[in-house]
């Protein structure tokens, strides 16, 4: 593992309750790009200010959910904290907190997911002396506001921290744009404010997204989406007039429609590479009569047995989660394995437009719908929130649930360092 130091940047975002020129700020408010070193520097930071200025004392660290707070924030800064002799921590996974005791300071550290207006009620009623709420963006304004107004212990502050969304996102709007008037100090991150990332590293961050992604993970800028939802994909250019002669596996995703169209693609992997081989579509208005469950099994079944002349079938199909009655049809004949698909559309989107640039899918150019489709699909420019136009999106959801279920999120790895500790350096920033 290299080590290198903290970035001027991320140091400043550290300390800034000690330095001169923000110690009497309420809070601090970090943005930027990802992997930008922001999230482990305001972590460990907030530790530090805790544990030093509080004893006896009850924090929040707040995230879409506990599960991610665990995995990309708590676990890689307990590792780290470990290597300090001075810093004791023990950690109570199945209930949620850890206790950090730093000299004769004692201070206690809960776990919370924001993932919806629910949340709110899980922080209701505690007193806490300081927040760090991690990809803030992806809250609800209620938890938020909720987690905020438990901090009334002398002292205690905000620690904000997420990357760009819409430029008329609420927490733009009411924290970062009114940063002074609330007394916060506010850092922006880039690629470059993390030393540990290679020029290779940021290159391909470069390479990686486009459209509003690019602009908001990579060159960090709070913006909205509009136009095409993936702008980079030309389906006269980008589609396969030929596809391999081996696969080792199939599946089937499903976007399931009554009234609205029933889209279906099949879809097999050669390789790093899965193709969209055939598709079914059948739009009732169009046709001038709808179908049964029964009838579109039958059209998905066929799908399925059609990649046969490969030496294999669809094993699997993954479906609009909505679509409970069909899932239960498809159950109920036992040919294929179910799966309930991971509806959370904006993150959906994302993964598929990474998957489109870096080649992990091919669209095989006799699926006319979905090429169609590509070249119809936008976002609604109208929308305070980032959202696609719910019109020519049937084959643009079955593909995002077949990417969602089935190809691996890839995630960098990368470490960040502090302060000496008698002669050596040792963290980790994930």
């Amino acid at each position: 593992m290299k080590i290198k130091p903290f970035s001027e940047k991320q140091l400043r975002a550290m300390l800034w309750w000690k330095n001169e020129d923000t110690k009497d700020c309420a809070g601090c408010i970090a943005d930027g790009a990802v992997r930008s070193g922001k999230t482990f520097s305001m972590s460990l930071g907030y530790i530090f200010w805790s544990a030093s200025c509080f004893d006896k004392q009850s924090f929040a660290i707040c995230g879409k959910t506990i599960t991610s707070v665990r995995r990309n924030l708590v676990k890689p800064l307990l590792d780290y904290l470990d290597a300090f002799d001075f810093i004791k921590v023990k950690d109570l996974p199945s209930k949620n907190y850890f206790d950090v005791t730093f000299g004769k300071n004692r201070n206690r550290y809960y776990l919370f997911g924001g993932k919806d207006s629910s949340s709110e009620g899980l922080i209701q009623g505690m007193t806490l002396a300081g927040i760090l709420m991690d990809e803030i963006v992806l809250m609800p304004r209620s938890f938020v506001e909720q987690a905020v107004a438990r901090c009334s212990v002398e002292g205690s502050r905000f620690w904000f921290n997420c990357n760009p969304g819409s430029q008329f996102h609420w927490f733009k709007k009411e924290w970062i744009d009114k940063a002074e008037e609330k007394n916060c100090c506010y850092f922006h991150f880039d690629l470059n404010d993390n030393p540990s990332l290679s020029q290779r590293i940021i290159n391909r961050y470069h390479s990686l997204y486009s459209g509003a992604f690019y602009k908001r993970f990579v060159l960090g800028q709070w913006c909205s989406a509009e136009g095409l939802v993936y702008p980079r994909f030309d389906p006269e250019r980008d589609s396969v007039d030929s596809l391999p002669r081996y696969f080792e596996r199939f599946v089937i995703s499903v976007d399931y429609g009554t009234v609205n169209p029933t889209s279906a693609g099949l879809w097999g992997k050669s390789g790093k590479v899965w193709y969209r081989t055939a598709e079914y579509y059948y739009d009732s208005r169009r046709e001038g009569c709808s179908r049964t469950d029964e009838e579109h099994y039958n059209a998905v079944r066929e799908l399925g047995l059609s990649c046969e002349k490969y030496g294999c079938k669809a094993d699997s199909i993954v479906c609009d989660p909505s679509a409970a009655s069909f899932m239960e049809c498809i159950r109920r004949h036992g040919e294929f394995n179910v799966i309930g698909a991971d509806n959370d559309v904006v993150s959906g989107i994302r993964r598929v437009s990474d998957a489109l640039n870096t080649g992990e899918i091919a669209i095989y150019s006799g699926c006319k719908d979905i090429l169609r489709e590509f070249s119809l699909y936008r976002w609604n420019e109208n929308s305070c929130y980032d959202a696609p136009i719910k019109e020519h999106d049937h084959a643009m959801d079955d593909m995002r649930y077949f990417v969602t279920a089935f190809l691996k999120e890839q995630t960098d790895c990368f470490c960040v360092f502090s302060l000496d500790r008698r002669g050596s350096r040792k963290g980790t920033d994930k």
